[in-house]
């Protein structure tokens, strides 16, 4: 296979692992905020639930998690799943896993912000919702963006393991091309293309940080 071919075919798995990479973001952010929320509720049972959960997601491998989700539906309740399936099995497994790990750093920039700040706003007479929105949230953006930043990278990295069922991301490519070309250039292909994609994401959120620092 001529290098160029080899760039090219990367590439598209690349698109493939951008639209994971995306996809995740997109649901565990979101779902995160409210996985914390129900981590610091003070419903007992909801908040056991939670955390019953964070600690799974967080101490199980997310390849296994992977490989639940994707036959899951079939082994537990004989539900068919086609090769369609793959990249959705692929999105809810990483967002699952994701939204576990968002919701704890969510959980210590909410914590973070002191108790004065709440209580100020309430003389004010703002409702929770409205200190919520517009005193914490803006402070607690700020405080997490590092951590965030960390597990966004981390994500580029991980959507190789797409791989443990099969899904045709650039990682899983690279290694068929690699098999059958008897060749390493495969992966320093991929590894430009995961550092790039990284340098990116990198750089995107050291100006959003620094867009921030007026809170400073």
């Amino acid at each position: 296979m001529a290098l160029w071919t080899m760039v090219q075919t990367l590439a598209d798995g690349m698109g493939k692992s951008i639209l994971i990479y995306v996809c995740t973001l997109a649901g565990a952010l979101p779902l995160g905020l409210l996985v914390a929320f129900g981590r610091m509720s003070r419903v007992k049972p909801l908040q056991l639930i939670v955390k019953f959960y964070i600690s799974v997601m967080r101490g199980t491998p997310l390849m296994l998690q992977l490989l639940v989700v994707f036959f899951g539906p079939y082994y537990l309740f004989r539900i068919p799943t086609g090769s369609s399936y793959r990249f959705v099995a692929v999105v809810i497994g990483f967002i699952l896993n994701y939204a576990a790990y968002f919701a704890e750093i969510y959980r210590g920039g909410i914590e973070g912000i002191p108790q004065g700040q709440r209580e100020a706003a309430h003389v004010l007479g703002y409702s929770r919702s409205r200190t919520f929105l517009t005193i914490i949230l803006p402070q607690v953006v700020k405080r997490i963006l590092p951590a965030v930043t960390n597990e966004m990278i981390t994500l580029v990295k991980d959507t190789s393991l797409a791989f443990a069922i099969s899904y045709s991301e650039m990682f899983t490519l690279a290694k068929k091309i690699a098999s059958s070309q008897s060749t390493l250039m495969p992966f320093v292909i991929a590894g430009v293309f995961y550092y790039v994609f990284n340098f990116i994401v990198a750089f995107l959120m050291e100006r959003c940080e620094k867009r921030l620092a007026y809170y400073n």
